[in-house]
């Protein structure tokens, strides 16, 4: 918004051109400059910062609003204040994707005798107890084929996938296999504590079986509670937000690579504001190349 007609016209009114200024927040010289077809330092720095949110934008692929794009600035090197870069955004029309509320999608099964719940909201791991806690649920992904169905595995620590699978099914398979590619590529110390909601396939007798195999101790949270899993949720939020609800996916092979390339993105370049805007690898301390050999099957 140009906002020096706005005080050119209060001083042809005849009133205050130094209260106009205060009022929008620019400098009296500023607007002298203007005046005179000059564009002021203010001006020619908001082009050059404008810019620079411009690419940090196209290059998250929209994903970022202004809390993300203000701390990429920041670990750039760049001094500025989160609500300028939102009023740059707001100018150049950007804005970040957010997700869609919350929906209940498993069904609990009533004759099965579920694990307790052993964390009961409390998501909250010492920083040098990564590999202690991990998180999980499974997401429906629509294509033109039919369903998709993802499970994850997550580290409640460094939130960094550490393990998932896809299939065409909700069978119990499919949550055995993400879990078994965690198990297989983080290599926990026993006890291992992996917590979901009450679905029939987290309370089932086979996925018991597979965690004591694996020496994994099996937490639930409470039915209909989607809160007792909220980091599992907030991750499908931001896949969905971020990348799966922005187009149609004809395949399920299309949707299949989006979801394995979004997981390398976020694992390895996403920032977290949990983690103080770190990506969960750099969180770990794992580079670009151990992340790309240690990336979790797929199913």
């Amino acid at each position: 918004m140009n906002i020096y007609p706005f005080i050119e016209a209060e001083k042809r009114a005849s009133r205050s051109v130094v209260r106009a200024c205060e009022l929008m927040e620019v400098s009296r010289s500023a607007y002298y400059q203007q005046r005179h077809g000059q564009p002021s330092a203010r001006e020619t720095s908001d082009t050059e910062l404008a810019e620079l949110i411009i690419d940090i934008h196209t290059d998250s692929k929209g994903r970022y609003g202004a809390p993300r794009i203000h701390a990429t600035l920041q670990r750039s090197g760049y001094r500025v204040s989160r609500k300028r870069v939102a009023r740059l955004m707001r100018t150049a029309g950007l804005r970040g994707r957010t997700p869609k509320r919350w929906r209940k999608t498993t069904v609990p099964d009533p004759s099965a005798t579920p694990p307790k719940d052993l964390l009961r909201r409390d998501f909250a791991v010492d920083p040098a107890q990564v590999n202690s806690r991990w998180c999980g649920d499974i997401t429906y992904i629509n294509t033109w084929e039919g369903w998709l169905y993802l499970a994850t595995v997550l580290d409640l620590r460094s939130r960094r996938v550490v393990g998932f699978a896809m299939a065409d099914h909700l069978r119990t398979d499919l949550i055995a296999d993400a879990l078994s590619n965690a198990v297989a590529g983080r290599d926990p110390q026993p006890g291992v504590v992996f917590h979901s909601d009450r679905g029939c396939q987290y309370t089932s007798r086979q996925y018991a079986q597979l965690a004591t195999d694996c020496e994994v101790v099996l937490s639930v949270g409470r039915t209909g509670q989607c809160w007792d899993n909220a980091v599992a949720e907030s991750f499908f939020a931001s896949l969905k937000g971020e990348c799966i609800d922005q187009q149609s996916w004809p395949t399920q092979t299309m949707a299949r690579r989006a979801v394995v390339d979004y997981i390398a993105w976020y694992n390895g370049t996403r920032l977290h504001s949990t983690l103080g805007y770190l990506t969960p690898n750099e969180y770990e301390g794992i580079n670009e190349t151990q992340d790309q050999d240690d990336l979790p099957a797929v199913a």
